[in-house]
């Protein structure tokens, strides 16, 4: 499933441009992305910040508002309990200004 999602997302193919817009979804094999929380800032891809405003996440990776339901979302993510699981590690900061990418990354200007 993993390899299958990288593909699509490398060949930009059946997937939509994507938003900040996000939906947890219940079970893995529902979600576009898997995201590990990494305890650490230095050990994450991508520094998250939650805000409060749909509009707010427009044209950001790093700004993500949880949206209510899943037919809002531009991106639908599971939570896994280990790191080798996730397609993408991050780290939830506390300032807007805090957030962005460490690493370089398949994801990179696609959570947009």
């Amino acid at each position: 499933m993993k390899k299958l999602i990288l593909l699509m997302v490398l060949l930009s193919v059946s997937l939509p441009a994507l938003a900040g817009n996000v939906y947890v979804v219940d079970y893995e094999s529902s979600a576009d992305l898997t995201v590990y929380v990494v305890d650490y800032e230095s050990s994450a891809d991508l520094n998250v910040y939650y805000v409060d405003y749909e509009s707010s996440a427009d044209g950001k990776d790093e700004l993500w508002y949880v949206v209510d339901y899943e037919s809002s979302a531009d991106v639908k993510i599971y939570f896994v309990d280990y790191e080798s699981s996730a397609d993408l590690k991050i780290y939830v900061v506390d300032y807007e200004s805090s957030a962005g990418w460490n690493n370089s990354h398949p994801w990179q200007g696609r959570l947009r």
